[in-house]
């Protein structure tokens, strides 16, 4: 009777998109590209394609090589400078990678599952009878009885198929409360 009320997600607000965007590229950048994989991982899980899981896999030894350098030699050596240079490129570029991808995920028009698109059928779920003679069915439509003048045929919204299952529930409920209490004024009258 109650059917599946399970509805989308909710929506994440402009801020929640935002701080996640602060959050994710600042791993890749302030770490000094140490964690530079915490926002490939991050496009990789958005988009799915082997080569964003290719750059997320490959960005993890290279950071820890370059760090390796940098800790290891002396900071008068050439190659301390070129490793922690490299290292500032792999977040820099991580972080650069990981904003353009998101900001165009996030920019990208979704399709609106809520109804169906005008003059397109309605091919959702029916809960429930039909409701032509209920309190709440539509008007029938106003024909001319004028002969020769066409009849517009009827246009039909649509309702999403939520709006139908409440209506069907209701019908229900209004058919057993005018059940319920025709049977229990008969007993109380005869009392």
């Amino acid at each position: 009777m109650y059917g599946n009320s399970a509805g989308p997600p909710p929506a994440r607000g402009a801020s929640m998109v935002i701080t996640l965007r602060v959050l994710y590229a600042a791993a890749g950048f302030l770490t000094c590209g140490l964690l530079a994989c915490v926002p490939l991982f991050r496009v990789a899980v958005l988009r799915g394609r082997w080569y964003d899981w290719t750059a997320a896999w490959v960005s993890m030894p290279l950071s820890i090589a370059c760090l390796a350098v940098v800790g290891s030699l002396p900071e008068t050596d050439h190659r301390t400078d070129a490793a922690l240079a490299g290292l500032l490129l792999i977040g820099a570029a991580a972080t650069a990678y990981f904003l353009v991808i998101d900001i165009r995920l996030h920019a990208a028009p979704r399709p609106f599952a809520g109804h169906p698109p005008p003059h397109a059928p309605f091919a959702g779920p029916h809960y429930g009878p039909p409701h032509p003679a209920g309190p709440y069915a539509p008007p029938a439509p106003l024909q001319h009885p004028v002969p020769g003048h066409p009849v517009a045929p009827p246009q039909h919204h649509p309702a999403p198929a939520r709006i139908d299952q409440v209506r069907a529930e209701l019908d229900e409920l209004s058919d057993y409360l005018r059940n319920h209490d025709g049977r229990d004024g008969g007993r109380q009258g005869g009392r």
